[in-house]
């Protein structure tokens, strides 16, 4: 494809990048509509989670089937209908009038969603001739890290302006657009492909099995876990339908994922790293907004300013990045400090408080972003060094999967901390100030008496008392919570360290630091 001119590349690049970054801003842009989708449809909070839940298992199905998706309908084809079907899903999405129209409408969106990622950056890189690629790396990589941010950013200002249907309809503009370039300008010699034979097993076994797995870990925490029938019996799918589907894939001459490629020691080793990276990632992602909302009082469009510098951050670094890797940088070296990065980013966390203003966030983001920084390219680099060009697309595709499984292993486990957490420090706090004490006993003096002035006529101010009191306690315990929770995500770093350093040193060439992007 080096035969494009430069205006056309331009074109092609800028087409692949917003369609990622568009899939990806839908990935959180969601969350802080979730109350005021809630009040329109008539559903509860915890109902109105499956528009998220939905979206999330058509991604984690439909992303390991890429790679044999594109094949099968051509790449350019695949990437087009991809665009076609989030978009139509948006519009549906954004007319729906009831819970469970929006829930199936998500779902199609996320297999469209799920088709763009890796087929984006598999033309993207295509496109670019081998000097140019590692570059070409580094822009998308861009992208990953600068879509999931502005999620809560734009989504927060759509919110606080207008109506929860317009997070739907502002893909539609920027889908259009996508076809008509993609039509225009994606050269037809991307379809040429040897249709593989359809594996339909693998394929339903893959469904149920992750489809289950999916299920558990976004609604375990809502369904009380292993107190429900439900979870439990999806729990038992899941390892059933994922473990034959491994037995039965290796059995198979063409199957839907080829996971024979997992025999190359780099790749298997990253995958882990990768898993890691999306659990800290999409951890971080959640547990930071929260914090800033619920304790700190932050709107949703604030909180997504506080986090846009530092991803501005990761932009500026990736360039530099992927022409280091492109000169014979070893990625061990970046993936190294990229984990050191995110370890001091939890422990700096961890030492915030009550009283702190948005300042102090700002060094412990702009680490965060650094570290991101330097994981993103190089990590995915250290997976396909060893892969052959054929098993590249399998390889992107694992790598995929298991970054969105990371993250929905990482919300689910931290999710279930905090409420751990928030309980056993609630219960700390309770012993520490009902005892009677002279603090508590001015604590209580102080809020009856500021009560007492703004409602002299009220009844039971004795209750309103301890009513307060107890928000008091219970924003502490939360902030406790949040706090803790960033050093035990960063526990998981820790833990995942040593196997940097197990990885084969591999000289990368400019066309693996290429591939390399395409495992985002």
């Amino acid at each position: 494809m080096s035969s494009l001119n430069r205006v056309a590349k331009i074109i092609i690049a800028l087409t692949t990048i917003s369609a990622a970054i568009m899939e990806l801003i839908d990935t959180s842009i969601v969350n802080v509509a979730l109350n005021q989708m809630a009040g329109n449809l008539g559903a509860s909070i915890e109902d109105i989670a499956w528009v998220i839940t939905s979206y999330a298992i058509a991604n984690v199905i439909i992303i390991p089937m890429t790679g044999f998706l594109a094949a099968f309908f051509g790449r350019r084809r695949y990437y087009m209908a991809s665009i076609v079907i989030f978009t139509i899903a948006s519009v549906f999405c954004g007319l729906s009038t009831s819970l469970w129209q929006i829930v199936l409408w998500r779902f199609v969106q996320g297999l469209g969603g799920g088709g763009l990622l890796s087929t984006s950056q598999s033309i993207l890189f295509e496109t670019f001739p081998g000097k140019q690629r590692g570059l070409a790396a580094a822009l998308f990589g861009m992208g990953i890290v600068l879509g999931p941010t502005l999620g809560p950013t734009v989504g927060g200002m759509i919110i606080d302006s207008y109506s929860w249907p317009l997070i739907f309809y502002i893909n539609v503009p920027f889908g259009i657009i996508a076809s008509i370039l993609t039509y225009r300008f994606i050269p037809r010699g991307f379809d040429i492909h040897v249709k593989p034979r359809i594996d339909w097993s693998g394929i339903f076994l893959l469904t149920i099995g992750i489809g289950a797995l999916q299920y558990v870990l976004e609604r375990g925490e809502h369904e009380d876990w292993y107190d429900s029938k439900l979870i439990i019996w999806l729990t038992v799918i899941a390892v059933v339908g994922l473990i034959t589907f491994i037995w039965w894939e290796l059995k198979q001459k063409e199957p839907v994922v080829n996971l024979r490629i997992l025999r190359d020691w780099n790749l298997s080793l990253t995958t882990l790293l990768t898993f890691i990276v999306g659990f800290i990632l999409f951890t971080s992602v959640f547990v930071f907004p929260l914090m800033l909302q619920r304790v700190l009082g932050y709107t949703a469009y604030e909180t997504g300013l506080t986090l846009l510098p530092a991803s501005l951050l990761s932009l500026i670094f990736m360039p530099f990045i992927g022409r280091a890797l492109q000169a014979g940088t070893s990625p061990k070296i970046f993936v190294t400090f990229g984990f050191i990065a995110l370890m001091g980013f939890g422990i700096m966390m961890s030492r915030a408080d009550l009283n702190v203003t948005s300042g102090f966030f700002a060094l412990p983001l702009m680490v965060r972003g650094a570290g991101l920084a330097m994981l993103m390219v190089p990590l995915n680099a250290m997976a396909v060094a060893g892969l052959q060009p054929r098993d590249i697309p399998q390889g992107v595709a694992l790598n995929n999967m298991m970054r969105q499984l990371g993250g929905s292993f990482g919300i689910a486990i931290i999710n279930n901390y905090v409420a751990h957490r928030v309980a056993i420090h609630r219960i700390d706090l309770i012993s520490n100030i009902y005892n009677g004490g002279q603090q508590f006993t001015e604590r209580y003096n102080q809020v009856y008496q500021g009560l007492q002035a703004k409602l002299p006529f009220a009844a039971n101010l004795q209750q309103q008392t301890y009513q307060v009191i107890e928000g008091t306690v219970m924003k502490q315990a939360f902030m406790l919570s949040y706090l803790d929770a960033f050093l035990y995500a960063t526990l998981f770093i820790l833990v995942a360290f040593p196997l940097i350093f197990i990885t084969r040193n591999k000289r990368i060439s400019g066309e693996q630091v290429a591939a390399a992007g395409e495992a985002h």
